[in-house]
């Protein structure tokens, strides 16, 4: 054995391997035997080595198999489960649905467009009164119960174009009538004269009295001679502001069908309207009503001063859903001491519609609410009940005007917007 010196590097690792091997051959005493080859020239192995070398592979490929059947298997059990979790999803989703469409949408649609149920066979007596729109009408037939839905009766309305064709006056409906007949009665014009004295909302102490020497031939004089509220503020201690003002009981002449087991008198018909009045306002809370308005808009008003506002609200609004808009407007002008600007009240005062130069020029009419930033004197007609609620208890806005045609129902914080509204009205009939 020879090893190099320590600083002959050439060779050293090669040497020491080398004699290394050689040693161990020589302690073994074995030379080593090559590796049995599998080639088909290789010399034949013992039975049992070769049965063990065969039985090597085969569980070799057993365990392959079964871990080739385990994954198959494994495999299809995640795509079972998959499509399990699939078809749980769907039916949830599926069952949300049902829920949203069959539950939510149904109460959605009954609180936005409300159906009532209608029974058949009824006898209605129905006013329309002059100037109504189709919206006003669909209120007026809803609120009798001779229609379903206010939606469909309007779409049918606009489908036969009746909407111009409708008639004033007092009609007798079957209830359960289809749509599609009723706008028809209501395009011939009335049917009836009505079971009483009809008195529709919004009529003035003198059309009242036009409809009583009509249906009862008491002289619309006489009449007026007797409407006065000192002759009944001591049974009616509500009329107290009336006296005050200018006498008159206008607003307080319930809008009602009245009836009468024989002629009546002046005084009996007065007295069944007042009656009426107490009646239906027994559950309006005009003291809170005060105290909210004077909280809301710092105004100090009397009973009269909010029933002179229903009144207002009656002849400007053209529905139940404008009403509380239209209430809120008037106080926010009173609030901030701008004129209310109603065509309306001087319309009154007139006994016809004011021209433009009229409302400009009538300076000294206490009507006249383009002149005068305050109240009228008194209410400008007999409001109805959803009038007066919506006068005590108006929409919480900011409004300070509006623009109702029979088409276009616009509210306006600002007087560009009120313009714009009113530009794009005009626009919409001209290009009609």
């Amino acid at each position: 054995m020879s090893i190099s010196p320590d600083n002959d590097t050439s060779s050293t690792g090669a040497a020491r391997f080398t004699e290394d091997a050689s040693s161990e051959e020589v302690l073994s005493g074995r030379e080593e035997s090559p590796e049995p080859s599998l080639g088909k020239h290789a010399a034949a192995l013992p039975a049992s080595l070769e049965t063990n070398r065969i039985s090597k592979r085969t569980a070799a490929a057993t365990r392959r198999a079964v871990r080739g059947n385990v994954a198959h298997r494994n495999k299809k059990a995640h795509r079972r489960s998959r499509l399990f979790a699939t078809l749980i999803a769907l039916a949830l989703i599926g069952f949300a649905a049902a829920i949203f469409v069959f539950v939510v949408v149904p109460k959605i649609t009954d609180t936005v467009n409300p159906t009532q149920e209608i029974t058949s066979g009824e006898e209605v007596t129905v006013v329309i009164p002059e100037g109504a729109n189709a919206s006003t009408v669909a209120d007026i037939l809803y609120t009798n119960k001779v229609i379903a839905n206010k939606a469909e009766f309007l779409a049918q309305l606009k489908k036969q174009q009746s909407d111009q064709k409708i008639k004033s006056g007092t009609y007798l409906i079957t209830t359960g009538m289809s749509y599609a007949d009723i706008i028809r009665l209501l395009a011939e014009g009335p049917n009836t004269n009505g079971d009483g004295l009809v008195i529709p909302e919004g009529y003035t102490v003198s059309q009242t009295a036009e409809a009583v020497e009509k249906y009862y031939g008491i002289s619309k004089d006489d009449f007026l001679a007797q409407a006065k509220a000192s002759n009944y503020v001591e049974e009616y201690p509500f009329l107290k502001d009336a006296v005050s003002a200018n006498d008159s009981l206008e607003g307080y002449l319930f809008p009602k069908t009245y009836t009468f087991e024989s002629t009546p008198s002046a005084d009996t018909i007065i007295r069944a309207m007042l009656d009426q009045y107490k009646e239906e306002t027994s559950d309006l809370n005009f003291d809170a009503a005060r105290i909210d308005l004077k909280a809301r808009y710092n105004l100090d008003l009397t009973d009269e001063q909010i029933l002179t506002v229903a009144s207002i609200v009656e002849k400007e609004a053209s529905n139940q859903e404008d009403r509380g808009n239209v209430a809120s407007v008037i106080y926010n002008r009173l609030s901030q001491g701008m004129p209310l600007q109603s065509d309306a009240t001087l319309a009154y005062s007139l006994g016809r519609e004011p021209t433009a130069d009229e409302l400009q020029t009538l300076t000294d009419d206490k009507y006249n609410t383009y002149a005068h930033d305050e109240l009228t004197p008194t209410p400008i007609c007999s409001p109805g009940l959803n009038a007066l609620k919506a006068a005590l208890r108006p929409n919480n806005t900011d409004y300070l005007y509006f623009w109702i045609t029979k088409n276009e129902h616009v509210f306006s914080k600002t007087y560009d917007e009120h313009l714009e509204a009113i530009n794009n009205s005009k626009d919409k009939e001209s290009s009609q």
